[in-house]
């Protein structure tokens, strides 16, 4: 299974990497290890979100679980994240990131939370 990572580089600025969640044979089908979590967030995002620059408040696996994000780093290149996809934000310093609703649709998500902010 392949998600990714959005962080802060020792540029300051944030950087895509994509990362292979291994995942192994168990008795329900094909499971990852645990991964630690503090908290669940549930989301909606309005049809015309548009927030510029900013950090994660968190280091936190962002869940897309219907519309699409659009993420733009400062290097101006964009991935756009839709339902089903996952990412870990953790450009939680630095220049951080650009957000934008895709398609004018609002948005449901979850945060799972890896840290307290």
């Amino acid at each position: 299974m392949k998600i990714t990572r959005l962080y802060s580089g020792d540029d300051g600025e944030s950087h895509f990497q994509d990362v292979e969640i291994d995942l192994n044979p168990s008795g329900v089908g094909l499971l990852s290890e645990t991964f630690p979590a503090t908290g669940v967030i549930f989301r909606e995002t309005a049809p015309d979100y548009d927030l510029d620059f900013h950090n994660a408040p968190r280091k936190q696996y962002v869940v897309c679980l219907d519309a699409s994000v659009e993420i733009t780093i400062g290097d101006g290149s964009k991935r756009v994240f839709g339902p089903g996809d996952i990412f870990l934000a953790e450009d939680v310093t630095g220049h951080g990131h650009i957000s934008r609703a895709v398609d004018g649709q609002v948005r449901h998500s979850l945060f799972i939370t890896i840290e307290e902010s």
